[in-house]
């Protein structure tokens, strides 16, 4: 069977890593007999090419088509010299913002209190595609949720800003603030938005959600079938 190869940036913080193996025995959980392998791209070990050996189906843990999607992924595989096919990004889709709303109530937001806003926070990037990505789950919440507001903020690079998200669900309305993570795993950005975030409510990164596992499964498999096809 086709080897599965998950493989996330990386972060000095050991939490991130511990997330993504998390994340990933939730991935082996839902399919024993898959050879899943984990690693990273930067500040990590194992990197890619220590676990790419043979032809395998590459999964990028990433929310977004940004730099690390669009370049330093195809990058690495090819310095590995391995054969091997590189699926799409996890985002968007919908089992993604379905996650992060599981984890806003784990925090203990009330879905019904028409008061509340929420800043759904996300890494950033120069990639302008990747922050709109961000902003169209934003708009959508906004519309459907009866929530006072809904604010896309970004924790670099890109605007607005958490507290200048916060600000905007004020004149809004809001009198209760609530952040989602749109991030994988803990770490400098995530814990940046939650020390922005002040006295609001912050929800925990999407970690080792089974729907998100769900997610990493059937970006393989839509990879595999292809590859059968086209063979």
């Amino acid at each position: 069977m086709t080897p599965l190869v998950a493989v996330a940036h990386g972060s000095r913080d050991p939490r991130s890593a511990a997330s993504i193996h998390a994340l990933l025995d939730v991935v082996r959980s839902l399919r024993p007999e898959l050879d899943v392998r984990g690693c990273f791209l930067d500040l990590c070990a194992p990197r890619l090419h220590d676990v790419l050996r043979e032809p395998a189906v590459v999964v990028p843990l990433l929310l977004g088509k940004a730099y690390h999607a669009r370049v330093d992924v195809p990058a690495a595989v090819a310095e590995s010299r391995v054969p091997a096919v590189v699926t799409d990004v996890l985002g968007p889709d919908p089992r993604l913002e379905s996650a992060a709303l599981r984890r806003l109530s784990e925090a203990g937001v009330s879905f019904g209190d028409k008061n509340l806003g929420v800043v759904l926070a996300g890494a950033g990037s120069s990639h302008a595609p990747a922050n709109e990505a961000v902003a169209r789950v934003a708009r959508r919440w906004a519309r459907e949720s009866g929530w006072a507001g809904v604010e896309a903020a970004f924790a670099s690079i890109a605007s607005p800003t958490v507290p200048e998200a916060i600000e905007r669900l004020r004149m809004k309305g809001a009198t209760k603030i609530a952040v989602s993570s749109w991030f994988l795993a803990p770490g400098l950005l995530p814990d940046k938005v939650a020390t922005l975030a002040g006295d609001a409510v912050v929800a925990r990164p999407l970690g080792d959600d089974v729907e998100v596992a769900q997610l990493v499964l059937d970006r393989y498999d839509f990879a595999l079938a292809r590859q059968t096809v086209a063979a």
